[in-house]
């Protein structure tokens, strides 16, 4: 029986490997979208499982997470300085950096924080070091420049308006291990250098000399970060509670009168239902085109059992049992329908892995796409229906005359 349907397959191979590509094409449509939805989900939950608390002015929570955990740019109102110095005196936090951003490098993000944030942003340097002086940067791990480099600072895009800083170029010292966060591509420099280089900071740094300072900048500067007196604000805060108690402690504290406090995990949470919706809308789409295929299938079966009438009829004539024909017809259009589900697997998690590389070329953040354990139901119920579908050709073969098919 199996050489007879392979023999089968061979001579009718135009119309068999359009069935394959029809469910396979049907099948990975579906198959992307559940594995492109949980890819984001994923790859955006481990990117802000590093940032557990952050603290930005009234304004938009999504917009605060985005810009920074994810550093898209946007223009964030900036936090007063006191708020900065009260949080890092605070007991309940462990840590709070500043980060400052609004400069970039051949498209890679310049964000300014302090050393503490980049120690613990990831597991420590591929090469170099940590920056010890206002001229010095630290390389995420996909940064694209290499130990060395020097860097000069533009703000705003060309074609906006913006300008290349002369006050200073940044010399990268280090470069981290991939911490699977959009930092990876970023450039990192002292906080105090962004302020100076944006005629921030000290008291004799006023707005008005900011052109001559621009040219007097000294890159060998030490750091000082226990900034004492009068600070700058900043976009936003990324702060490192001591426990769980805490961290809701100081949500509490610092969200009103005058800044605003998140968990970027629970903006996540909102910003996943939203995605939620339009993904079940797409499974809606996707289940569709395969409810579309199917019929398609049924109609394309049927004919086919017409045309293959005398061949069924010459068989039964040889003395065939007609459970054999049956299996035949059922064997034939199952194997076809199962290798196209197959397949819709492969080109749906190939589809899946094309777009995650090219959204985390440009987001910074991994995206992981992988099978779950409820994916084999879904091949469960697909093969189900396929052996169900399998059927109706097969039954019309069953009850076929021979005489009347030789007949034809």
């Amino acid at each position: 029986m199996i050489r007879f349907i392979l023999a089968d397959l061979r001579r009718m191979w135009p119309g068999a490997l359009a069935v394959v590509l029809l469910v396979a094409l049907a099948t990975a449509l579906g198959v992307g979208v559940v594995l492109q939805e949980r890819a984001i989900r994923l790859g955006s939950a481990r990117a802000a499982d590093k940032f557990d608390l952050v603290i930005g002015a009234p304004g938009s929570e999504t917009q605060l997470v985005l810009s920074a955990v994810f550093l898209q740019p946007s223009p964030l109102p900036l936090l007063p300085g006191e708020t900065f110095q009260k949080l890092a005196s605070d007991p309940r936090a462990a840590f709070v950096a500043p980060i400052g951003f609004g400069d970039s490098y051949q498209g890679r993000q310049i964000v300014g924080t302090t050393t503490t944030l980049v120690r613990n942003l990831g597991d420590g340097f591929a090469e170099g070091r940590l920056f010890a002086a206002e001229g010095e940067a630290v390389a995420g791990s996909d940064a694209g420049v290499p130990l060395g480099a020097h860097i000069k600072p533009s703000h705003g895009a060309p074609e906006e308006g913006g300008h290349t800083h002369t006050a200073l170029a940044y010399t990268v010292v280090g470069r981290l291990k991939p911490t699977g966060t959009a930092w990876d591509k970023a450039i990192m420099v002292p906080i105090q250098a962004v302020w100076h280089i944006h005629g921030l900071g000290e008291a004799d740094h006023d707005t008005a000399g900011h052109a001559e300072r621009e040219t007097t900048l000294d890159p060998a500067a030490p750091l000082d970060e226990r900034f004492t007196g009068a600070i700058p604000g900043a976009p936003a805060l990324l702060v490192k509670p001591k426990t769980l108690a805490d961290a809701y402690k100081l949500r509490q504290a610092y969200r009103g009168q005058g800044s605003l406090a998140v968990f970027p995990a629970e903006v996540l949470t909102r910003l996943y239902a939203t995605l939620g919706d339009f993904s079940t809308v797409l499974v809606a789409v996707a289940a569709g085109a395969q409810f579309l295929v199917a019929a398609a299938l049924i109609f394309v079966t049927v004919i086919h059992i017409g045309q293959r009438r005398r061949q069924i009829g010459a068989l039964r004539a040889l003395g065939t049992p007609r459970s054999t024909v049956l299996a035949i017809v059922w064997l034939e259009l199952f194997a076809l329908l199962t290798l196209g589900i197959t397949c819709g697997f492969g080109l749906g998690y190939a589809a899946a892995l094309a777009i995650s590389g090219q959204v985390s070329a440009w987001s910074g953040f991994a995206l992981p796409v992988e099978f779950a354990r409820g994916d084999l139901g879904l091949a469960g119920l697909l093969i189900g229906f396929a052996a169900v579908l399998g059927i109706i050709p097969a039954v019309l073969a069953y009850r076929q005359s021979p005489a009347a098919a030789l007949r034809v």
